[in-house]
């Protein structure tokens, strides 16, 4: 068995993202100074993170995949919207309104992969078409229900606690939920046939399905799972903030696939890790929350994010090129 080499840990998916988040990690420390590590500054982007990691790893698995999903946009809204009407304004019981949110994702998520694998359309288009389908029936149904755009939402003690409360009162607890999420992930794509399947699909779907791979299945599955993931950060954010309203969750759009980005997924498919993901994530976030630690003038923020995410994107891209070509030596 060959040992592994300094080399071969930077072929790996992974390496580039994690150089990147090491970059911007000495940068703010450096320019942002030592607040930026202390527990309301490392909360401050980790909280971040943890809301656009849960959405960002069905979304990388996605475009490993082949496919995107952009509807995540207003699912958020949609399962904030669902808990709030069903156990806020009808008063429900908590877990009514935790599983109705968790279902409007499922069946949403169900429609996507099931237009996308029967039909030629591509993923693009037809979650583009669910998003503002999704977004009109939100804001439909809140204003016939409730007479307003926004809903309060007193949840049960039990559902505070699990979804929506701050640890040592920095730390959001969906943190928690981010990381054990992380956890399932790796294990399924990288120690399971799943991640087989998954990468096969990617690299060439028509080969996949010759293989006796249900790429239909696989790909109806991970669209569920991208439009429940949305709708549970949305349903998190509702108990956490005491509130629901129609608007918000288009940013997660952007904000999702640059860190997928960032982690080192390929957008064309084939090619990318969990870890990456997660990687990425938090240098998004990082990079996002980092600049109000700094002295800049918060005019050039957006220049300065948008400069810095580029570059981390390139660095992957040198990592990938370096993977993809690398073809070991053979001994003589």
């Amino acid at each position: 068995m060959r040992n592994l080499t300094f080399g071969d840990l930077m072929r790996r998916p992974e390496a580039g993202a994690l150089l990147g988040l090491l970059a911007v990690l000495i940068f703010f420390v450096v320019f942002g100074g030592i607040n930026f590590l202390k527990p309301a500054g490392t909360a401050s982007w980790l909280n971040v993170a943890a809301n656009i990691g849960i959405v960002a790893l069905p979304i990388g698995l996605l475009m490993i995949a082949g496919e995107l999903d952009i509807s995540i946009g207003a699912m958020i809204p949609a399962g904030s919207m669902t808990v709030a009407i069903l156990s806020g304004h009808y008063e429900l019981p908590m877990i009514v309104g935790i599983l109705g949110s968790l279902a409007v994702g499922i069946v949403v998520g169900l429609i996507n992969g099931i237009l996308v694998v029967r039909t030629a359309v591509p993923s693009l288009i037809v979650t583009l078409g669910m998003l503002f389908a999704v977004q009109g029936l939100t804001l439909g149904f809140s204003v016939l229900l409730t007479g307003t755009t926004s809903v309060a939402l007193d949840a049960a003690p039990w559902a505070k606690f699990l979804f929506g409360h701050f640890i040592s009162n920095s730390f959001q607890v969906i943190i928690l939920w981010w990381l054990g999420i992380t956890a399932l992930y790796v294990f399924f794509v990288h120690y399971s046939p799943f991640g087989n399947w998954l990468f096969a699909l990617g690299g060439d779907k028509v080969s996949a399905r010759n293989a006796g791979i249900p790429t239909d299945k696989l790909t109806i599955l991970l669209f569920v799972l991208s439009a429940t993931s949305a709708s549970f950060v949305g349903m998190c954010q509702a108990i956490l903030f005491n509130s629901a309203q129609v608007s918000g969750g288009m940013i997660f759009i952007f904000n999702c696939i640059i860190s997928v980005v960032v982690g080192g997924v390929l957008l064309t498919g084939g090619f990318g890790s969990v870890i990456g993901i997660f990687f990425g994530t938090i240098t998004f976030a990082i990079v996002n929350q980092g600049i109000y630690f700094t002295d800049f003038d918060r005019n050039w923020s957006s220049l300065i994010i948008g400069i810095m995410l580029l570059l981390a994107v390139l660095m992957n891209n040198t990592f990938r090129e370096k993977a993809l070509s690398y073809s070991p030596k053979k001994k003589k």
